[in-house]
């Protein structure tokens, strides 16, 4: 039976062939670390780090490349960012879609004094721009928002929030993990103070690496949450002051780096206007068949917005009268279906959409999905549900 994959949401698969291939070349023929040897393979090395910085200063109109740090994902990100930027008394906003990566060091700091509140959504995941005026207070320091649900798709309002919080003196923290590599970013036009990446999903690199990107005036702003060994002023137990060193203490990812450097070459010649166009078609076709073959959603409930207009390539649905567990099961089994089912570790974004505590089925589809793939998961689920 022929594999379908359709969670790209969670990690983009296939890679192109370029990113194992620079992953393997870098563990064959280099393998040594930055910062700590005096000799050509270092060096090389070096330059190879130095080049992915620039590319994600390039991608995403970034300050200088200095300001772009290495994680392991958007998730460590956000918490280095959160935890090193917060303190007790101190207010925040956040959507009420967010991810569990923003929202569990967020109830994590409320324990140490730190307050927030919910902007809200509609049902559709849209996020209601008119409430923010309502929630500041004195204390609110900063907007913390992801770029678009990871559960239902829609795409929150990056811009808009951005000058919001620069007319309202807020910094501006945006989770880009679900639109990285396939829609169009720019911390500049976007006022964006920080923004958190990860590397494994729409940046097609490997799992385990990510970063955040820091205007420079949040340099001084943040406590690192990690020190250690930098290979750099190693005369001295203090944690270096300059960037990137302040937030990249002991090891890096270097294999992980080799392989987003390679990703992000592949996207910049490929282009980021093919990318989502071609993700755009793919949701649109299956979104279409879905209401085909479900006019009135007895069987099939499409959860967000209605079309593939403001929404990413992920879907959600519910099958009332079926578990949805059991769908999403009978989909793998019996077809070879790849999907994601449950509440996708955003259970305030299913609360919002109506979905809680269900859950739902997600399809998110990616650049080497096939029109045939997608056709293939609507018949799925026609045999499925309809006999």
């Amino acid at each position: 039976m022929k594999k379908i994959y359709l969670d790209q949401a969670s990690t983009t698969y296939p890679k192109p062939e370029c990113v194992a291939q620079a992953v393997f070349e870098y563990m064959t023929d280099n393998g040594c670390n930055i910062n700590r040897g005096c000799y050509e393979n270092a060096y090389d090395t070096e330059e190879v780090i130095l080049e992915t910085r620039e590319l994600l200063c390039e991608l995403f109109d970034g300050p200088d490349c200095k300001n772009v740090v290495f994680t392991k994902n958007v998730t460590e990100s956000l918490n280095v960012v959160l935890k090193g930027f917060l303190n007790p008394g101190d207010h925040i906003l956040v959507s009420s879609m967010e991810h569990n990566a923003v929202m569990r060091p967020v109830r994590q700091l409320e324990e140490t004094g730190v307050e927030f509140d919910r902007i809200p959504c509609n049902a559709q995941g849209e996020l209601i721009l008119e409430a923010m005026e309502g929630l500041l207070r004195p204390n609110t320091k900063a907007m913390v928002m992801m770029h678009a649900s990871n559960v239902c798709g829609t795409i929150l309002p990056l811009k808009e929030v951005g000058e919001f919080c620069k007319a309202h003196g807020l910094k501006f923290i945006a989770d880009c993990a679900q639109t990285a590599g396939v829609m169009p970013i720019s911390m500049k036009e976007m006022n964006i103070d920080v923004l958190c990446f990860t590397g494994h999903k729409g940046l097609y690199g490997p799992q385990g690496i990510g970063g955040f990107i820091l205007q420079e005036e949040m340099i001084g702003k943040i406590t690192p949450l990690l020190s250690g060994g930098t290979g750099s002023i190693s005369h001295t137990e203090e944690i270096p002051e300059f960037m990137p060193d302040r937030f990249e203490p002991g090891t890096m990812n270097l294999p992980g780096i080799f392989g987003l450097h390679a990703a992000l070459n592949w996207i910049l010649d490929t282009g980021i206007q093919n990318i989502h166009q071609r993700e755009v078609l793919l949701t649109k076709l299956f979104l279409e068949k879905m209401k085909e073959l479900d006019s009135e959603g007895k069987k099939i409930r499409l959860i967000g917005k209605e079309n593939a207009d403001g929404r990413t390539a992920v879907v959600s649905i519910q099958t009332p009268g079926r578990d949805v567990s059991e769908v999403a099961y009978l989909l793998d089994k019996n077809y070879g279906i790849m999907t994601r089912v449950g509440l996708h570790c955003a259970p305030s974004a299913h609360k919002t959409l109506g979905t809680y505590p269900m859950g739902t089925i997600r399809f998110s589809f990616g650049y080497f999905n096939t029109e045939e793939e997608v056709l293939l998961a609507v018949k799925a689920l026609e045999e499925i549900l309809w006999n």
